[in-house]
């Protein structure tokens, strides 16, 4: 199976198992600490009160701090020994081994015992050493060695996959504070301007130049700003609370976060960006890494009937023995085990991972469909929000060249309050939604670039 990952496979061959070993674990501690586009540097980087925070220091502190990728990492970290383990079963084996013996007669001898040995017992004092290599058990330890690879690399890819949600979870959060504050300083213009009419009205409604009427809807006016600046604030402290939950800060302060520079929309042909996501999306390289691990498991399973040939040796001396005992000892041979009967254990291991493999392929398939129609829908929400956001720049213009001649034509008492404030609500609304369609179309782009990892 071919996989375009960003990390390096992490199993080697035996040959290699010095520097592989260094490798992989240098490897696995970097999971939760390194990513494409954020330098690790950030991390822990201070920051002025003064300085805004980029979104790649937000990135970096979250994914460096995080116990959810921490976990993964784990994880990933654990697969790695697993296949270290069963690599041990194809390598040479060697033990050391001790032995003082008295006995109480001579010539001793065992009579009940619950096997076919020597029963005889001599004195002795003796020190050897045993080795045991296999030389071909027909592809079983391979197999073995092989599957364990790739859950590895499927811990790995699971590994990015949290990084992945985790960066969009972040960006989200990101844009959604700055959607809040903006929306916030859009109010309280609001407040504010609308405050300064009150009073205006107000001082001309006690000279007898407007009526009652115009303070009573130029208060309204005041009392629904009030009303939108007191949602704001509490969207803005609420979107705080999140951003602040990803960073691990208990409170939820007032971030001064820099604006990220409006990207390009999505190309109009998806091909290059869908065919890079089915080969380097973090959940498709975990499935085929599993569909993978099973279906060696299985070859595994099914060479666990056929015969296992073993080099077997031993030697040592015996300093203090019995006579009828020389004073060292060798000897070495083949060992043969040929399996018969095991009660279709290892049938249904074999089918078991058979089947296992046959779910994972039918939820690969889902995942890579679902992947596809996903890329699709989100790339036309990107375009539909980069135009909307468009849009909303020409509305801002045209709201405020109507509040603008409202306002004058109130002034000279050609138009009535309503008009005017309708132009102004015009205006506000506008703004508004502006800076709603600014930060989602940000936050549906980073969402699009978590999708299509490793596009042209």
């Amino acid at each position: 199976m071919e996989t375009a990952s960003p990390h390096p496979h992490v199993g080697c061959r035996p040959s290699r198992a010095p520097w592989s070993r260094f490798l992989g674990r240098l490897l696995i501690h970097g999971l939760a600490l390194t990513s494409s586009s954020i330098p690790l540097a950030l991390a822990d980087s201070p920051t002025s009160p003064d300085e805004p925070l980029t979104l790649e220091a937000v990135q970096a502190r979250v994914v460096a701090r995080h116990p959810l990728l921490t976990a993964a990492s784990l994880k990933a970290m654990a697969a790695r020994q697993a296949t270290l383990q069963v690599r041990a079963n194809r390598l040479p084996s060697l033990t050391a081994n001790l032995t003082a013996v008295g006995t109480g007669d001579d010539n001793t001898r065992l009579a009940a015992i619950n096997a076919i040995n020597n029963p005889i017992i001599f004195d002795r004092a003796a020190a050897g050493v045993s080795l045991n290599q296999v030389i071909t058990d027909f592809g079983r330890s391979a197999n073995l060695v092989e599957s364990a690879r790739d859950n590895e690399r499927a811990q790995v890819a699971a590994t990015n996959a949290v990084r992945g949600k985790l960066l969009l979870a972040t960006s989200s959060a990101f844009f959604a504070v700055q959607q809040s504050q903006a929306i916030l300083q859009v109010a309280r213009e609001t407040v504010q301007a609308r405050n300064t009419q009150l009073e205006q009205v107000t001082a001309l409604a006690r000279n007898q130049l407007r009526s009652d009427l115009d303070v009573s809807f130029a208060q309204v006016g005041l009392e629904e700003s009030r009303l939108l600046e007191a949602r704001a604030e509490n969207d803005r402290l609420a979107a705080c609370l999140v951003l602040g939950g990803l960073l691990g800060i208990p409170d939820a302060p007032n971030f001064h976060l820099a604006e990220v520079a409006i990207p390009t929309p999505p190309p109009a042909n998806l091909t290059p960006w869908i065919a890079a996501a089915l080969q380097n999306h973090p959940e498709i390289q975990r499935l085929r890494a599993e569909l993978s691990s099973q279906q060696k498991l299985a070859k595994s399973h099914r060479a666990a009937r056929w015969p296992t040939v073993s080099l077997v040796g031993s030697a040592g001396v015996v300093p203090w023995r019995d006579d009828r005992l020389e004073e060292s000892f060798t000897a070495g041979g083949f060992v043969l085990n040929l399996p018969i009967l095991s009660g279709g254990r290892d049938v249904a291991r074999q089918r078991e991972a058979e089947l296992k493999a046959r779910a994972t392929e039918a939820t690969l398939a889902d995942e890579t469909e679902h992947l596809v129609r996903q890329i699709e829908l989100t790339a036309l929400k990107v375009q539909h929000a980069h135009d909307r956001r468009r849009m909303t720049e020409r509305l801002i213009e045209h709201a405020r060249t109507a509040a603008e001649l409202a306002e004058a034509r109130y002034r000279v008492g050609s138009s009535s309050i309503t008009e005017l404030g309708q132009a102004q609500l015009n205006l506000t609304t506008a703004r508004l939604a502006e800076a709603s369609a600014r930060y989602e179309y940000l936050s549906l782009h980073a969402a699009l670039t978590t999708l299509t990892p490793g596009r042209p």
